[in-house]
């Protein structure tokens, strides 16, 4: 048998030691193995031989384990250049799905992706390539805006909103950016409170030829959670108006990969606060830290 199996295999045996410092050692020297212990430790968890407080622990260690490394994906995700927006959504979403598969959720993206190409040609305007986007992605495939107060993990998940084609609004935005962005549309996403929209950019100067006065280089702004409504500005501020809340930039121009990323795990994070899994909620922070 291989020695660091050996190792790992007589650490778990130990994991149920009733000396606390034995156990805080055990578990600290299987955390730093990291993920090569985690086939051994999922197999001591299927082991109905030991009690409750084994499989408690058990689990307790190959969390920290999990977590640890969708940190360290998370820390190389903020270090890369291009921070590729559906790269990071993954990596969050792996904190809750840890069995999601990154080529479905590639292949699916790619399967909507030239579903809308499939009817885009030169000759159309940014409105028209929104408005067909919008058919195929919300009429078509029938993706929908929960609107809720308070949203599940699975709502927020990217994988299983898009197997489920339903989620919470700012999911539904992210995936529809990610398309957006894939079929060279200049669509980011703006993170409005409580709310998220999508801003589609004027980078060929379309306001100054429709005479539309603009201060942020949008041309428009795109509601996902109304079926990808067109807003301007003003109904961006009445919006802000309505909530008691003071105008600023950040609330009108896109915002960054880094910020997506921050607010799908604070968006987590409340989704989890809610059901009472403060666990989670502790593990998601670490990953906020990352960031």
């Amino acid at each position: 048998m291989d020695i660091r199996i050996s190792k790992i295999n007589a650490l778990i045996r130990l994991i149920e030691d009733p000396d606390p410092q034995v156990y805080d050692q055990v578990k600290n020297e299987l955390i730093l193995i990291g993920e090569p212990a985690l086939y051994s430790l999922e197999n001591a968890s299927k082991n109905n031989d030991f009690g409750p407080e084994f499989k408690s622990r058990v689990f307790s260690v190959i969390n920290k384990i999990h977590n640890n490394a969708l940190k360290n994906e998370l820390i190389q995700w903020v270090k890369s250049e291009e921070k590729d927006l559906l790269l990071g959504s993954i990596i969050v979403s792996k904190h809750h799905d840890t069995d999601l598969e990154d080529s479905y959720v590639h292949e699916t993206i790619q399967t909507l992706r030239r579903a809308i190409w499939l009817e885009f040609n030169d000759y159309q305007t940014s409105f028209e390539q929104i408005k067909i986007f919008n058919r195929i992605f919300f009429g078509v495939s029938h993706f929908e805006c929960l609107n809720k107060d308070s949203y599940s993990p699975d709502e927020i998940d990217i994988s299983r909103v898009l197997e489920s084609k339903k989620g919470a609004p700012f999911t539904i935005g992210l995936i529809y950016s990610i398309i957006a962005q894939s079929l060279d549309l200049p669509v980011y996403g703006v993170n409005l409170p409580n709310s998220f929209v999508l801003a589609f950019m004027d980078y060929n100067q379309s306001n100054f030829i429709i005479n539309q006065q603009n201060d942020f280089g949008v041309l428009f702004y795109i509601n996902p959670k109304a079926f990808g409504e067109i807003l301007d500005a003003r109904e961006i501020g009445d919006f802000l108006t309505s909530r008691n809340l003071n105008p600023d930039r950040s609330h009108f121009e896109p915002c960054s990969n880094s910020s997506i990323i921050k607010r799908m795990i604070e968006d987590l994070m409340l989704s989890f606060q809610y059901i009472g899994d403060e666990q989670r909620v502790s593990d998601l922070s670490e990953l906020i830290n990352a960031i």
